[in-house]
């Protein structure tokens, strides 16, 4: 571990000796100790200084601009200051700038339809969000921010359909791991191009390991990234910068400027394979906590997130619903922090008592109630369940008892039974789940019973490929035949990188698998590997 790394470490644990196990906000004194545990800025920092925004020498805007969570009639705008991203405090003192932005109906700004200021505030890294409210539903807006003589980019957005409303389309992408270190994000760069609705990120966003000078798989050879990227992240600062690392890529700005997008998290926004208040290295609860804020924290500052996200210290309640009139409703999940600790460590077993054990959930007790009774009143044509880790059973070799990954819903077997039955009960006929996490693209018919292949299929499930983690990846990776073989109900497995899009109609949906052939090399086309389409009232996908 660096110095700095133990430095970090070193401060972690003399905080978490002050704080209780779980509610350390509580703690006398902990607020003050802990810069991100502050909801709103302080009296005395809300009267700070305000930095006028004409002395600020160098483009602030070097982080682009995004949108999220379309509602009807509002759209979540987002930017954040950074003259200089790659340092400490992003080149700006702490002090307040006012941000003005304004939104409009065409992009040369002629039609403007609503413009107003905002603070960005040195406790939130000068980042700002703005809840546009009062437009019109279902139409494209554009969309700028300025602060002195600066203008940033232009972004691209959308409100989404009056809620009940007849929608006879849809187009959406779902993306998720995007590991700097192992390559280029060319598969965004195709995404900022294409002509969708909505994007859906699954799930790791950033990555908390070391970024080296040369940025690992990239290979720079006309930069140095600075030495502070080369450590795991572990404090408020470390995840700013490595946001500010990530998002100064020019082909994920352009996704962001391009689309709006709704966003969940998995595991390394915060830390690998964590589950609740436990991370994968058996450290105290409490230190972890302390962490876990800091990465909630610095996530909600960095995407377009609506402020009931904002976090209260270690908790930040990122599971949310969305609805496109009557043709969709999107039930966000957070698979990450409630969930019970991996069965038999983290990685690949046969199931056993442990992993069986109806107690355990992946969800919480809370969020699984929120999503059945979701589904109880809902009215939509499809159900979509936005989410992080492989839901549909998956055995990693043709043994008579077969290892599962004990971090996915195969380590889960009765959360992942209550879910189907409360769909069933619910009477959800066109279920399709969305999912990340691992860095290969699958197409599942969810079943009623996995282990009976004749069994009725209940549903979808489209896994997105990663954006860039796993590196170049292969049409078909080595276990390509074992896992076809193993699960019957795979009707796809690409292990390319890349993204996917699902058109919803009223007939039928269409999801098209896109993949690009590398990414430790930049500017490669970008293809079709597979197409597949499910009718409606008929579960079951069935080749385009």
């Amino acid at each position: 571990m660096t110095s700095a790394g133990q430095q970090d470490t070193a401060e972690l644990r003399a905080a978490a000796r002050h704080l209780g196990r779980r509610r350390f906000l509580t703690v006398t004194g902990a607020a003050a100790a802990l810069a991100f545990a502050t909801n709103l800025p302080t009296a005395g920092a809300a009267s700070a200084a305000e930095l006028d925004g004409r002395k600020i020498a160098e483009n602030p805007f070097t982080l682009g601009v995004a949108s999220g969570d379309p509602l009807p009639g509002s759209v979540l705008l987002w930017t954040r200051l950074a003259p200089s991203p790659y340092e400490p405090g992003s080149g700006l003192p702490a002090q307040r700038v006012v941000v003005e932005w304004e939104i409009a109906r065409d992009a040369r700004f002629r039609q403007v339809v609503r413009r107003g200021s905002v603070t960005a505030h040195p406790e939130y890294n000068h980042s700002v969000r703005v809840a546009v409210d009062y437009l019109n539903t279902g139409r494209t807006y554009y969309f700028r921010f300025k602060t002195g003589k600066w203008i940033s980019e232009t972004g691209r957005t959308r409100t989404a359909p009056s809620a009940g409303s007849r929608v006879s389309s849809l187009k959406l992408a779902a993306v998720s791991c995007q590991a700097y270190h192992d390559g280029y994000f060319t598969a965004y760069k195709h995404l900022a191009k294409d002509d969708v609705d909505v994007v859906f990120h699954l799930g790791d966003y950033l990555y908390e390991y070391a970024v080296n000078s040369v940025g690992g798989a990239r290979n720079y050879t006309d930069r140095t990234l600075p030495a502070l990227y080369n450590r795991e992240t572990q404090t408020l600062e470390d995840y700013r910068l490595r946001y500010a690392l990530y998002k100064s890529d020019p082909d994920l700005r352009a996704a962001h400027a391009a689309h709006p997008f709704v966003v969940t998290w998995d595991d390394h926004e915060a830390e690998n394979n964590y589950a609740g208040d436990l991370d994968e290295n058996g450290n105290p609860p409490a230190e972890f906590l302390i962490r876990r804020a800091a990465a909630y924290r610095a996530y909600w500052e960095n995407l377009p997130l609506r402020s009931p996200q904002q976090p209260k210290g270690p908790d930040l309640q990122l599971y949310r619903r969305l609805k496109w009139g009557n043709l969709a409703q999107f039930d966000v999940l957070d698979t990450r922090q409630y969930r019970s600790d991996q069965a038999y460590g983290d990685g690949s077993d046969i199931p056993g008592p442990e992993s069986q054990d109806p107690k355990r959930t992946l969800t919480g007790a809370t969020q699984e109630r929120w999503l059945i009774d979701g589904w109880r009143r809902s009215q939509a044509l499809w159900n979509v369940v936005p989410q992080q880790v492989n839901f549909s059973q998956r055995k990693l070799d043709l043994n008579p008892v077969a290892k599962v990954s004990m971090d996915a819903w195969d380590g889960y077997p009765a959360s992942r039974e209550r879910v189907l039955a409360g769909a069933a009960s619910a009477g959800i006929e066109n279920l399709m789940v969305l999912t990340g996490d691992v860095h290969v693209g699958y197409a599942y018919d969810i079943k009623k019973d996995f282990d009976a292949p004749s069994s009725k299929t209940v549903g979808t499930e489209i896994v997105a490929t990663s954006i860039a983690s796993g590196k170049d990846g292969a049409e078909k990776p080595a276990n390509w035949e074992t896992y076809t073989k193993a699960n019957p109900h795979m009707k796809f497995y690409n292990g390319r990188r890349g993204y996917v899009t699902v058109d919803l109609g009223k007939e039928s949906a269409r999801a098209d698998f896109k993949t690009v052939s590398a990414v430790t090399t930049p500017g490669a086309p970008i293809t079709t590997a597979a197409s597949f389409v499910t009718e409606a009232g008929d579960p079951g996908l069935k080749p385009a």
